[in-house]
């Protein structure tokens, strides 16, 4: 079986899923196997549930009659498929990475442009070899541009999934202090993130440029393909302005004043702003996306809990994040609380990076300071240290924390959002 003979069989599933669980009729079933489980006896199950078709990595439970197909990798043939039908498809793709803010970004981008376009993207943070090619897949003919969101934690990974998505234009948000052990330090950041920009400049594509980057600016220096943003003499010129707490754009006489906190969403809101306008949008209509933009997936997510202000920021954490966060947080009116947790993924760096927040969270001033995690824990000699977020909740049950605005920030692995019921 290869993808060509495959494609017609594609053509008539509903969607294509990896999860066994998830299986609707006329889906399409990949057996992905892991170290101590075969897949593969899924799938007699999965035609029973419905299933279209199922692709399999272990010959002996082929059945060609129930379309139950086996091909050497199920992860290399879903890639070959889904470059397959990105082949097929006469849409603009636009590609973005990024240190920070890629998902957040993702989300504004596809807010924007549905006003106007039927827009395919990324579905949470399926950004990976595997994520990539399910979105692509997930692409119908009614679909008329897709957002594809694309992360690394290593050097090689956007080119590779560059050469799956194939954007037609792109956009990195930042270059910043995240996945450092795997990149090897910031400058493999810079290079393994510009893989993006090589893609786009060898396959003279289009890339979105922040004019205020200096790495971005660097480069793209001379390339000519380019949609700016930033400076006045840019294509297109914002201006930040906040409410509340809320950080805004204006554009010309226009504002829109969106629901998320922290000047850093500034260039978030310009990049899906530019986009918008690039295709044909009228500020009215970016208005619209951007203020009815709501996050709920806690990145930037600010929450009222009785009289308590909740800042949500629990999803991702590097040292340009977490240091753009406390800059944003010390400026809410009243008293503030900040309980950060581990940064991960920063190999050599972690002990000094470490170090460094709690040195700038002390500097700033906040009324308390609270850190969940090892990392924290072994230079947090000052304030309160938790080893871990269920040693932390344990704290809570018995001391209620008495400011009246409370940020939340660490690194996934951390999962500090499980203490936001005991606060």
């Amino acid at each position: 079986m290869n993808t060509e003979q495959f494609y017609p069989i594609f053509l008539k599933a509903e969607k294509v899923t990896i999860d066994s669980r998830k299986i609707d009729k006329n889906d399409i079933f990949f057996a992905f196997s892991g170290d101590n489980f075969d897949a593969a006896t899924l799938a007699e199950k999965a035609i029973n549930q419905g299933a279209l078709a199922v692709i399999i990595e272990n010959k002996e439970f082929e059945n060609i009659e129930k379309n139950i197909f086996y091909v050497s990798s199920t992860l290399k043939f879903l890639q070959e498929l889904s470059v397959h039908h990105r082949n097929q498809l006469n849409i603009p793709i636009i590609g973005l990475t990024g240190s920070n803010g890629k998902t957040t970004t993702k989300e504004l981008i596809h807010a924007v442009l549905s006003k106007k376009y039927n827009v395919q993207y990324t579905f949470g943070n399926l950004n990976n070899h595997i994520g990539v090619p399910l979105t692509l897949l997930s692409i119908k003919p009614e679909h008329e541009m897709a957002v594809i969101e694309m992360g690394a934690n290593h050097q090689k990974e956007i080119e590779l999934l560059c050469s799956i998505a194939r954007p037609n234009f792109g956009y990195i948000t930042n270059f910043g202090k995240a996945h450092l052990e795997g990149f090897g330090g910031f400058e493999g950041v810079i290079k393994g993130k510009s893989e993006l920009y090589n893609y786009l400049i060898n396959a003279s594509q289009t890339i979105l440029v922040n004019e205020n980057d200096l790495i971005q600016l660097e480069k793209t220096q001379d390339y000519q393909s380019k949609i700016t943003f930033g400076k006045v003499n840019s294509d297109y010129y914002f201006e930040a302005f906040s409410e509340n707490n809320f950080v805004g754009v204006q554009y010309q006489n226009q504002k829109a004043l969106s629901k998320l906190t922290g000047e850093y969403n500034f260039t978030n809101l310009c990049a899906a702003a530019s986009f918008g306008l690039h295709f044909g949008l009228n500020f009215d209509e970016i208005q619209s996306a951007l203020e009815s933009y709501t996050p709920t997936n806690m990145r930037s997510q600010v929450v009222k809990k009785g009289t308590i202000t909740l800042v949500l920021d629990t999803y991702n954490a590097n040292p340009s994040s977490m240091s753009a966060s406390l800059h944003n947080f010390i400026t809410f009116e009243g008293s503030k609380t900040i309980v950060i947790g581990d940064m991960l993924e920063l190999g050599d760096e972690s002990k000094k990076e470490h170090q460094d927040i709690l040195r700038l969270a002390q500097n700033l001033g906040f009324n308390e300071i609270i850190t969940v995690g090892k990392q924290f824990k072994n230079v947090n000699k000052n304030s309160a240290a938790f080893e871990s977020t269920d040693e932390f909740i344990q704290y809570l049950k018995d001391n209620k924390i008495q400011s009246e605005n409370i940020l939340l920030k660490a690194s996934r692995g951390i999962s500090l959002e499980k203490a936001i019921d005991f606060i």
